[in-house]
């Protein structure tokens, strides 16, 4: 199993709402928790018996692959706009504080040095700027949602 691999399947169990797989084939085994805005990974490369904690994960491919039916339309819709990416792993929030208004909205304008969303990373809370100029047209990310680093967060309309 490659890097890549399990990349994906860190990120298809965050978006399931599944609190634990545990993965075991011929020479790795791999558990994955989630919860409360945390992912946690083990890895284990050794030798152990192939269990049926494998058959969950068969399925994975079949529903990450029915959305995956329109995004050559998407992707041609939205290859005219900038992206606003995720600097980090952490937890996306669009308010800096639950009683405050959120930082942006689809059709507010932004320069470079406009925070559009905080990202939360070890108890800390990190001001992201948008870093481009435009009008917000699409958020990409649910909030209070964990992100990857490079995550696309926003789409921009730079005209």
């Amino acid at each position: 199993m490659e890097l890549k691999d399990i990349q994906n399947l860190i990120k298809f169990v965050a978006r399931s709402g599944a609190n634990e797989v545990k993965l075991e084939m011929e020479d790795i085994k791999i558990t994955i928790k989630t919860g409360e805005g945390k992912t946690e990974t083990t890895i284990l490369q050794h030798a152990a018996p192939l269990s049926m904690a494998t058959a969950p994960i068969a399925q994975a491919p079949v529903e990450v692959a029915a959305p995956a039916a329109p995004a050559p339309a998407a992707a041609d819709e939205d290859s005219k706009y900038l992206t606003i990416t995720s600097p980090m792993i952490g937890t996306f929030y669009r308010k800096p504080s639950p009683d405050k208004p959120l930082f942006v909205e689809v059709g507010d304008t932004v320069q470079g040095d406009s925070v559009v969303c905080v990202i939360e990373a070890m108890k800390l809370f990190n001001e992201i700027e948008s870093e481009v100029s435009g009008k917000i047209v699409k958020i990409l990310v649910e909030d209070s949602t964990p992100v990857e680093f490079g995550q696309p967060l926003f789409l921009v309309d730079p005209s």
